[in-house]
């Protein structure tokens, strides 16, 4: 459907805005973004498409339909036990704050996830007045208003919370407008106060945060979509965010590359920052 010159021209695209490494074997899938973009542009011409992306015009547009925002609430519920049961735990026992970054916040999925395992374990802990900030970014505008609306589809038979969580502490349920006997759920307002969404480009030479600002990062799930050389200035860059003794959590399928002579692992894709880089 695509010529291979007009699938260059977006993975060339893709890569100068986001940063985002579309090897040769996605040439379905970028024709499949490009459908996406013709849609959103109301304009079949591809080659005008990608004249205007190209001139620096909606390129917001471009990165929303080229980002993928795959996730859901308690996405690799370890990494969410190991906070609330080893890092909020430890914070509370003395007395410390805590200050985490969600590098990849998606429709909003992840940092609300962060958001209630920390609400349990002052429950837990009984200290209702453990102080705590999360800080959420994300380079595609479209998926953050998503986030920061906090709505999302609520099926009861499915599993997305674990089984310490309780949903309805944190959400307000009420009925689907256009499906019969399903459900919406709405973050409650009180508890998303506490998140503070913004935009960012991880591959951006410098990023808004002071060094050593966190005591735990998240960055799950994005490193595969930059090439390994982006991957390792990427992490090198969160890591010089992360105090001496905060947790780096990274995907399934990610590890801490060149960072990996200054971490300590504590888990599954749990990192411990033990010195500088």
């Amino acid at each position: 459907m695509y010529s291979q010159r007009q699938l260059d021209r977006a993975r060339k695209l893709a890569y100068e805005h986001s940063g985002i490494s579309l090897a040769a074997n996605k040439d379905v899938m970028i024709s499949n973004r490009l459908d996406k973009l013709k849609r959103l542009l109301g304009n079949e011409n591809i080659d005008e498409v990608l004249a205007l992306h190209e001139s620096g015009k909606n390129i917001d547009i471009f990165i929303s339909a080229f980002t993928t925002n795959k996730t859901n609430f308690f996405r690799e519920s370890f990494h969410f036990e190991d906070l609330k049961d080893r890092v909020v735990k430890k914070a509370i026992e003395s007395s410390a704050g805590l200050k985490i970054y969600c590098s990849a916040a998606s429709t909003g999925e992840e940092p609300y996830s962060i958001l209630m395992t920390i609400e349990e374990a002052k429950e837990q802990h009984a200290n209702p007045l453990f102080n705590y900030s999360v800080i959420a970014t994300d380079i595609d505008k479209e998926v953050l208003r998503h986030a920061q609306e906090g709505i999302y589809e609520f099926n009861k038979n499915a599993d997305d919370f674990p089984l310490w969580i309780k949903p309805s502490q944190y959400f307000k349920r009420r009925e689907h407008p256009n499906k019969h006997g399903e459900h919406l759920i709405k973050i409650k307002d009180i508890l998303s106060r506490k998140i503070k969404f913004d935009q960012m480009n991880l591959m951006s030479p410098k990023y808004p945060f002071n060094t050593n600002e966190f005591d735990v990062v998240f960055c799950r799930n994005v490193l595969i979509y930059f090439n390994q050389d982006d991957q390792n200035a990427i992490l090198k860059k969160l890591f010089g965010t992360l105090k001496v003794g905060g947790t780096l959590y990274l995907g399934h399928s990610e590890s801490p590359l060149g960072l990996s002579p200054y971490v300590e692992r504590c888990g599954q894709n749990i990192f411990i920052k033990t010195k500088e880089f």
